[in-house]
C-alpha cells in the first residue's frame, strides 16, 4: 500500500492526476481552496498502489507519493 498525500493549499485543480491515475481514485474535492480551486484528493487510498503517475503529471509538483516498505520474513 502506499500514500498520497496532496498539498491542497497550492492545488489548481487542473485534473491532470485524476485524468491519467491508472487505478480512477483520484478526485476533485467538494471545497474550494485559498487560491480559488477544488483541489484533488484520493477517493479510496487503500486501492492505490503507489505508481506516482499522479505526481509526475502534476505541473505544480503538489502531491508526494510513500511506498510502504516490504516487510520480510
Amino acid at each position: 500500500m502506499a500514500r498520497v498525500t496532496f498539498h491542497e493549499e497550492r492545488c489548481k485543480g487542473c485534473r491532470l492526476c485524476a485524468v491519467f491515475c491508472p487505478k480512477g481514485i483520484i478526485t476533485m474535492s467538494g471545497h474550494i481552496n485559498a487560491m480559488g480551486f477544488h483541489p484533488a484528493t484520493v477517493s479510496e487510498p487503500e486501492k492505490c498502489t503507489g505508481c506516482a503517475t499522479c505526481a509526475r503529471m502534476c505541473p505544480d509538483l503538489v502531491i508526494e507519493v510513500e511506498k510502504e516498505a516490504k516487510k520480510v520474513g
